[in-house]
């Protein structure tokens, strides 16, 4: 079966975690455009980012609950926080994405990893378009759609 990227194909933005032994599936979404994946997986960056390297005097957390730990080599809070804040990272993923390419993230420390990925939606290229241009018979999150 042949594939092809159509002109206003939509993007699969999608999160992983997991440690040497196991992989989860966080959450995804489907977009019409690389920027707003691009935006998407950015905002999903800075949660993780938050979630694994909180600001210990927020509000939500409560009062000496987080403790110090040891230095260790790799820090995935602050790569999460440089990629979702730098413009050259953004425009080489967008380029990729632009050239038909699937992007990835991937920050790790010593015991887990997470994983961000986007990439354009290839249709078999005898597919029919409905709306938006989108195939929804082949489509992978709206396998059947009735026509009306």
């Amino acid at each position: 079966m042949t594939l092809r990227r159509l002109d206003r194909a939509p993007y699969i933005a999608e999160l992983y975690a997991g440690d040497a032994a196991t992989a989860v599936y966080l959450g995804g979404i489907a977009t019409p455009s690389r920027r707003l994946a691009l935006r998407w997986l950015r905002g999903q960056a800075l949660r993780f980012a938050d979630a694994l390297d909180p600001d210990p005097h927020a509000e939500w957390i409560p009062p000496r609950v987080l403790q110090r730990v040891g230095h260790t080599d790799r820090d995935p809070a602050g790569e999460l926080r440089s990629w979702a804040n730098s413009i050259s990272d953004q425009d080489q993923a967008l380029q990729r994405l632009a050239d038909g390419l699937p992007y990835r993230l991937v920050a790790h420390d010593d015991a887990c990893w997470y994983r961000l990925d986007v990439r354009p939606l290839a249709l078999p290229s005898g597919a029919t378009t409905g709306t938006g241009g989108i195939a929804w018979s082949t489509h992978p999150i709206y396998p059947a759609r009735l026509s009306a």
